[in-house]
């Protein structure tokens, strides 16, 4: 198709404000769904997305379009995930637009992720169209929406379409501002073929298949390619359009998305943002993306430990389809053989383990996640430690740096005490507060990325009746008194229960832990003592009580010294027993512990 007629647009917006309602209302407003096909969140295609109403993966569709000037127009669409630790999937995906349908919810308002998925567009240069959704609910509140556009986005509100997704009200007036307001794309003038790789995922039987964006030229199959970034060559097989399923075509030229298999056979090969040009004329590499750096860890391991290869292999081909996701081979002493995984946040790492339980059938375990410290040793060296179980002795360390992050929190007004107080506890430095109208602030905060990870987010949600938003992104390191907390059980540490925490926080995380273990282990014939320790110190201890073998039932009648000579041989066996004797924790209690 001629350039001038197509547009490339995504749609970004806070997380539930009806991007994927809207995306399912374009699909079947210019026919490329049917009526009868038409279901709810149609482009989520994982069983994870439906049921938790949230988008995990950026999801690519062309449609066409017979705009009120007569003309066909063909709308290259990509949905886009509105959670905070999704943000990568976003940026991949601008890069391939020109513009960009920003959907704000009538009865919320501009929330923290609205704020920094326009800041993505903006540095992009893309065009935005602001689109009021969810007019038709009793509580909208269409002025305020507007005057929060131009206050905190300083996007003018009168350029915003009001629009209802649910009710089809408004779908025409946006398909005629994507015509109108994106800018076609312009071919980039190289001598030949450049296609950005956005994204990608394993197909048994075609190998990887790629998302691209043609920048420059056209791809067909049967043409010889270059990756760039590998220096591989390969030949075209397949190229075509998602219409959601994918669909062959003959070409994809200038301007358009699509997909393209090449027999590539090892997920390695195909690098995010890499470029595909001509074997036998090379163009230069379009810009790609930043590395993204993860900013939570934790351990995998297969239950069974016979499954450590068929996981590596599902590691890789989940790698592929979320670049985000890194990994690499550890062992355990008491999990055996596993991997170190890197996530961009708790959400991420949840979404991660979840899928690869159903869409590759695996038994795992996760350890406690963790963040990735810098220590200063007494020598000046600078060590990045992401596993306890690398921490130096406290004696060879000057000082340990943790990772912090710069909180954006936007609440109601009468809930800043309650943000306040949780600030605080989470140790975080309230910076300021701007009002962003009469009824909600922003609360601008430093906090420490490890306190956040578990249930910061939640907690938020729960003070605030469900109004509350966050965004964060990462600041910088500062010193901090952390100190690792061993776990003894009989005497012996548990790599797998260690963890560094703040030293204010280590006794209540120990006895937390202590008492956890104590229901799970399983009684032996001697007193068990579970302690959590900081170095030499004891910070908390429980005793899981020995099973009681009553010896004196065969000592009947007689003096008491023939009981007491037999209590005090049991004495003795025990004492020889709890010196010499292993206590075996059972797969489950691992589990057990690390859920909690």
């Amino acid at each position: 198709m001629d350039v001038a007629h197509i547009r490339n647009f995504s749609i970004i917006a806070h997380i539930d404000h009806g991007k994927t309602t809207l995306s399912d209302r374009l699909l079947h407003r210019t026919g490329t769904i049917a009526t009868r096909d038409m279901q709810a969140q149609l482009l989520d295609s994982m069983d994870l997305e439906r049921e938790r109403g949230i988008t995990i993966k950026a999801h690519p569709v062309t449609m066409l379009y017979r705009a009120r000037d007569g003309a066909t127009y063909e709308l290259n669409l990509i949905d886009t995930p509105g959670h905070v630790d999704f943000a990568y999937e976003v940026s991949r995906s601008l890069s391939a637009c020109e513009g960009a349908l920003l959907i704000i919810d009538a009865a919320q308002g501009v929330e923290a992720q609205t704020v920094a998925n326009v800041h993505l567009a903006m540095k992009q240069n893309l065009a935005i169209i602001p689109v009021i959704n969810k007019i038709d609910l009793p509580h909208a509140d269409v002025g305020q929406t507007k005057a929060q556009l131009e206050e905190i986005l300083a996007i003018p509100g009168e350029s915003a379409i009001l629009a209802s997704a649910k009710e089809g009200i408004g779908v025409d007036e946006i398909l005629e501002a994507i015509v109108a307001r994106i800018p076609p794309p312009v071919p980039t003038g190289a001598p030949s073929l450049q296609a950005l790789c956005f994204d990608s995922y394993f197909d048994t039987y075609k190998g990887v298949v790629t998302h691209v964006r043609i920048f420059n030229g056209r791809a067909r199959a049967g043409m010889a390619v270059k990756l760039l970034f590998s220096g591989k060559n390969y030949e075209i097989k397949e190229v075509g359009s998602f219409n959601p399923k994918p669909y062959e075509r003959e070409q994809l030229e200038a301007g358009e998305t699509g997909y393209i298999t090449a027999n590539i056979k090892s997920p390695k090969d195909v690098k995010m943002g890499d470029t595909f040009t001509e074997a036998r004329v090379p163009s230069p590499a379009l810009p790609g993306f930043q590395e993204i750096h993860p900013m939570v860890f934790s351990g995998l391991y297969p239950i069974n430990t016979a499954d450590y290869e068929h996981l590596k292999t599902n590691l890789s081909k989940l790698q592929l389809n979320d670049s985000a996701f890194v990994y690499q081979a550890e062992s355990s002493v008491a999990l055996g053989f596993g991997f170190r995984c890197g996530f961009l946040g708790l959400l991420h790492m949840e979404i991660v383990q979840e899928r690869l339980r159903r869409e590759y059938d695996m038994d795992i375990i996760a350890t406690y996640p963790s963040v990735v410290y810098k220590v200063r040793l007494t020598g000046a060296e600078l060590k990045e430690i992401d596993n306890p179980a690398f921490l130096p002795e406290a004696n060879a360390i000057e000082e340990i740096q943790e990772p912090t992050v710069k909180a954006f929190i936007i609440c109601p007004n009468e809930y800043i005490g309650d943000m306040m107080a949780l600030v605080s506890e989470k140790r975080g430095l309230l910076d300021h507060t701007e009002t962003l109208d009469t009824r909600r602030v922003m609360m601008t905060c430093l906090l420490p990325l490890n306190e956040i990870l578990i249930d910061f987010h939640d907690r938020i949600k729960s003070l605030t009746r469900g109004y509350g938003s966050m965004d964060y992104e990462h600041a910088s390191y500062q010193s901090s008194d952390m100190v690792k907390l061993d776990l003894l059980v009989n005497g012996e540490a548990v790599d797998a229960f260690s963890c560094i925490v703040h030293r204010s926080k280590a006794e209540t995380r120990g006895r937390a832990l202590a008492a956890k273990l104590k229901e799970v282990i399983p009684r032996q014939q001697f007193a068990v003592a579970i302690q959590a320790a900081i170095g030499g110190k004891i910070v908390a201890r429980e005793t899981v009580s020995a099973f009681r073998k009553d010896v004196t039932a065969k000592c009947y009648g007689g003096d008491i010294t023939r009981k007491r000579k037999l209590l005090e041989k049991q004495k003795e066996g025990k004492k020889r027993m709890k010196a010499i004797g292993s206590v075996h924790i059972p797969q489950e209690a691992f589990i057990q512990v690390l859920k909690a």
